[in-house]
C-alpha cells in the first residue's frame, strides 16, 4: 500500500473510532416528540405567564423554550387529572372513554383497549414510545401505559397523594395498600420498583428526567424516532422538593419546586441539543389541570379564578408552550382557542401518522395555525363535563356557565338561569350578562345540543368497563364539532 493510501486509511479509521455508534445510523425524518405535562401546575406559575419570580422563584429554561416557540393564552384542559390524560392521549373528551373522573376506587378503571393512543398512532410510522412519570389511567394488568402502546414506562400508575399514606392517622395497609412506583416494557408484565412514600415523592420527578433522557439516547442510537411523554408529578400535593432542592431559594417548598422543575425541563432540552436532534424534535410543555387547590399548598392561576375541578378559567386554562425549530416560529404568542384534544391530531399531522375513522374524534389539527399558515386554530367551541354534569360551554370570547362553583371545596350549585360572561371585559366571571345579551345563549346552547346528540350517536363507554370492549353504535360525526 502507498504513502497515500496508508494515510488515508488510518485517517478513516480515526474518524470512525471516533464517532459515536448512534451517529452512523441515520437520521429519521419524521420529527421526534417531547411531551411535557406538570401536574396541577396554574396558568400563573411560570415566568412568561406572570410566575417565576413573582412566585419565589426565576424559571429561565421555561422561558427562553417558550421565546423559541409559540406560546397560547387560550389552551384549555378538562377539569382534573384522569379526564384530562384521557383527552390528550385519545383526542377524545374525557367522558366518551369513561375516564370523566378521577377513580376513588380500589378496582379497573383507565382506557379500554379499544381506545387508541398518541403512541399507538405513531407506531405504524416507526416511533418508540416511552412513558416517564405519573400515568393515572389503569392501574391494573391491562391498563398500563405499555399496554396502551408504549414501549417501556417508569413511574405512577396513580397519583402523588397516596404518599401521604404512611404518615396519615389510622392508616391501614391492609384496607387500603400501598401505591408503588412501577417499571415495565411491552410485553412484560409491570413490575413494583419501590413503594411511593414522601421520600420516594421528593425523588420522583428527578428519576422520571434521567429516565427520560436515557430513553431519548437510546433512541437516538438506534435511528428510530421516539415519542418521549412525560407527565412529572409536580407541583401536585403534597408539593415537596427534592432534597437537592429543599432550601435552595429560600422561599418556602412551592418556590423551591418551581425551581426544580425549571431545572428538570433545562435537563431534557440540553440532552436534545448534546444528542444533535434539538432542530428535530417537537418539545410541548403544558400542564393537566388549573392550580393546586388544597392546604398549604395553594397554586396560583393568574388572571383567572377558581380552582382545578371546576369549570372556571382558572381550572381550565393552562400553560402551553411548543418549540419546533424550522416549523413553528420564535417568539409567537396567541389567544387562539385550542383544546387539549386538539393535541393528538396536531401531532399526528407533524409525524405524517394516521388518525382512528371508526370513531368521534374531538380534536381538531391545529399544526397550519401553529405553523403560522393560518391565523385562526379553527376551534371556538368547547364543552365542559365535570364529572357527569355538563357544567359550561365556552364559545368565542364568552362562557355559559350552568353550575356556580368557584373552588373545588365548593358544592356545585345548579343556576336558574344558565350564567353568561365576557372572557374579555371580566376575566374572573363575576359579572353575569345573560339578561341583556340574551342572544347569547342560542349559540351556546346549539353547540351542547351538538354534543349531546354526539353522545346518543356514539354511547359513551361506561367507568370501569372490562376488556374486551366492542362498540355497540359507533356512528362517527365531523371530527372537531364539540
Amino acid at each position: 500500500m502507498t504513502k497515500p493510501l496508508r494515510v488515508a486509511a488510518l485517517l478513516t479509521t480515526a474518524i470512525v473510532c471516533a464517532t459515536p455508534a448512534w451517529a452512523a445510523a441515520p437520521a429519521p425524518s419524521e420529527p421526534n416528540i417531547l411531551l411535557i405535562l406538570m401536574d396541577n401546575l396554574g396558568y400563573g406559575e411560570v415566568g412568561v405567564y406572570g410566575g417565576g419570580a413573582t412566585r419565589g422563584a426565576p424559571t429561565p429554561r421555561i422561558d427562553a423554550l417558550a421565546g423559541e416557540g409559540v406560546r397560547l393564552t387560550n389552551y384549555n384542559v378538562e377539569y382534573q387529572c384522569t379526564p384530562s390524560r384521557s383527552s390528550l392521549m385519545t383526542g377524545r373528551h374525557a367522558i366518551r372513554s369513561g375516564n370523566q373522573s378521577v377513580p376513588w376506587s380500589q378496582g379497573v378503571y383507565g382506557l379500554v383497549q379499544w381506545e387508541i393512543t398518541i403512541a399507538e398512532m405513531l407506531a405504524p410510522k416507526g416511533y418508540v414510545s416511552g412513558h416517564f412519570g405519573k400515568w393515572h389511567l389503569g392501574g391494573t394488568e391491562g391498563r398500563f401505559p405499555t399496554d396502551q402502546g408504549f414501549d417501556e414506562w417508569y413511574g405512577l400508575s396513580h397519583s402523588s397523594d397516596t404518599s401521604l399514606y404512611q404518615t396519615s392517622v389510622g392508616y391501614d395497609e391492609k384496607l387500603v395498600p400501598l401505591d408503588h412506583v412501577y417499571a415495565g416494557r411491552k410485553g412484560e408484565p409491570s413490575q413494583y420498583v419501590k413503594v411511593y412514600d414522601l421520600e420516594a415523592r421528593r425523588a420522583i420527578d428527578s428519576e422520571i428526567t434521567a429516565k427520560t433522557v436515557d430513553f431519548m439516547s437510546r433512541a437516538v442510537k438506534s435511528g428510530k424516532p421516539f415519542f418521549a411523554y412525560v407527565p412529572m408529578t409536580q407541583v401536585h400535593v403534597p408539593t415537596l422538593p427534592n432534597r437537592k432542592f429543599a432550601g435552595k431559594t429560600g422561599n418556602g417548598d412551592w418556590a423551591d419546586v418551581l425551581s426544580e422543575m425549571d431545572v428538570n425541563v433545562g435537563t431534557m432540552l440540553d440532552a436534545l441539543k448534546k444528542l444533535g436532534v434539538e432542530k428535530n424534535t417537537i418539545v410541548i410543555f403544558t400542564s393537566d389541570n388549573g392550580p393546586e387547590a388544597t392546604q398549604p399548598y395553594r397554586g396560583w392561576a393568574g388572571p383567572w379564578r377558581g380552582t382545578y375541578n371546576t369549570a372556571m378559567e382558572g381550572s381550565l386554562r393552562v400553560p402551553f408552550i411548543m418549540r419546533w425549530p424550522g416549523h413553528v416560529p420564535a417568539n409567537k404568542v396567541s389567544d387562539e382557542m385550542v383544546q387539549i384534544v386538539d393535541v393528538m391530531p396536531t401531532l399526528a399531522d407533524a409525524a405524517g401518522a394516521k388518525m382512528p375513522t371508526d370513531r368521534i374524534i374531538d380534536g381538531i389539527d391545529v399544526l397550519p395555525f401553529l405553523e403560522g399558515k393560518r391565523v385562526e386554530s379553527g376551534r371556538d367551541t368547547f364543552v365542559v363535563m365535570v364529572n357527569d354534569r355538563l357544567q359550561a360551554v365556552k364559545w368565542r370570547h364568552w362562557k355559559t356557565q350552568f353550575y356556580r362553583q368557584v373552588d373545588m371545596y365548593d358544592p356545585p350549585l345548579k343556576t336558574a338561569f344558565p350564567e353568561v360572561f365576557d372572557l374579555y371585559s371580566d376575566p374572573q366571571e363575576r359579572k353575569d350578562i345573560a339578561i341583556t345579551n340574551t342572544w347569547l345563549v342560542y349559540p351556546m346552547l346549539g353547540k351542547v345540543a351538538e354534543f349531546q346528540a354526539s353522545l346518543k350517536a356514539e354511547p359513551p363507554i361506561p367507568p370501569g368497563a372490562l376488556d374486551p370492549w366492542v362498540p355497540t353504535a359507533a356512528k362517527p360525526v365531523a371530527a372537531g364539532a364539540q
